[in-house]
């Protein structure tokens, strides 16, 4: 696919490969946006990359199973009315073990008329057998409705299978939740319960908070800044109206921040909107991957690299939510706070 990209295209993405092994983040995000407002998008492998065209074409496999190549080419149906009390969104990547044992989760502990859907976004081939093999399982009802699964023809990355399974909701109320969080009892009814409350906008079982919208750290139940996309529930009109995602955040932790702020944004010098961590919902979450601080180099191994590359993009992301909210104190629990003495 590189071989396609036009001379000046890949000569950038040279510049950006040299950029980003000289660790000259700002250079390398600079070149990056530059190759995509040309068309193009870049996907890194370790000290490698691939360019490809920045919307991958719909596809349809020997099965007649439609891959969508874009969030923006799968069929929406926001402008619905709302036709469940919640939906739950599940992205599907290469832990068929886990998604099963969030669908098992929710199938015995979802309320009635729950609306589940499944991204299965940019599997491989083994990937694509597994989760194909156990179709018929998966589209299960749950609370009495099927459960929908949508295909895509590339690995789309977190925001953008999250604006895939937007597209798909006809709940009030959404629910992105990782497969790694198993749920052990009726988690969605406090979740969709502590939304009738205006003055809430986002709302989960993980939250985190920040002085300065630079470094962030896990805060207690309660009124916080970001809720954590693991498990987090908002309004279906709140998405349409805010969104949707920015699909250029490629990592979790950021999404989540980056979305929190977003819903809870009523512009400067409105009054933003709360974010709440709510206590004790029966929701179990799996160990994280330790992203620590690797090495480079020629002889680093495969697994080194990948951890290298989720660092370079954890920055990246952490770069475009300072873009975009660095300016926001007002946001912040914590401004909130250093402000209660003086207008008492």
């Amino acid at each position: 696919m590189t071989d396609a990209a036009p001379d000046p295209i890949r000569e950038l993405a040279r510049l950006r490969a040299a950029a980003r092994a000289a660790r000259d983040w700002p250079e390398a995000d600079r070149l990056r946006a530059e190759i995509e407002a040309a068309g193009w998008r870049v996907v890194d492998h370790g000290t490698r990359f691939e360019l490809r065209p920045a919307a991958a074409p719909d596809v349809v496999d020997a099965t007649g199973r439609v891959r969508y190549g874009s969030s923006a080419s799968v069929p929406s149906r926001l402008t619905e009315p709302d036709r469940s009390p919640v939906t739950v969104i599940l992205r599907a990547t290469d832990d068929p073990a886990g998604l099963a044992r969030a669908l098992d989760g929710l199938r015995r502990h979802a309320p009635a008329r729950t609306q589940v859907v499944v991204v299965a976004d940019g599997l491989d081939d083994a990937g694509t057998a597994e989760l194909a093999a156990t179709d018929g399982q998966i589209t299960e009802p749950i609370g009495g409705v099927p459960v929908e699964l949508v295909w895509t023809a590339d690995r789309l990355g977190p925001a953008a299978a999250a604006n895939v399974g937007l597209r798909r909701t006809v709940g009030a109320v959404v629910v992105l939740l990782d497969p790694d969080v198993e749920t052990t009892g009726d988690a969605l009814t406090p979740l969709v319960r502590a939304l009738d409350d205006s003055s809430i906008a986002v709302v989960g079982p993980w939250g985190s908070a920040s002085a300065d919208l630079r470094h962030w750290e896990e805060a207690p139940p309660g009124d916080v800044d970001a809720i954590d996309v693991a498990a987090m529930a908002f309004r279906r009109a709140d998405a349409v109206a805010k969104g949707p995602l920015d699909e250029r955040l490629r990592t979790e932790r950021f999404l989540g921040t980056w979305w929190s702020l977003a819903l809870r944004d009523d512009g400067e010098g409105g009054v933003p909107r709360r974010a709440v961590r709510l206590a004790e919902l029966p929701l179990v979450r799996a160990p994280c991957p330790d992203y620590g601080a690797v090495g480079a180099g020629p002889d680093e191994s495969v697994a080194d690299a990948a951890a290298r590359e989720f660092a370079w993009l954890e920055r990246r992301d952490a770069y475009r939510l300072v873009d975009r909210f660095g300016r926001r104190p007002d946001l912040l629990v914590a401004d909130k706070a250093r402000q209660r003495p003086a207008e008492a």
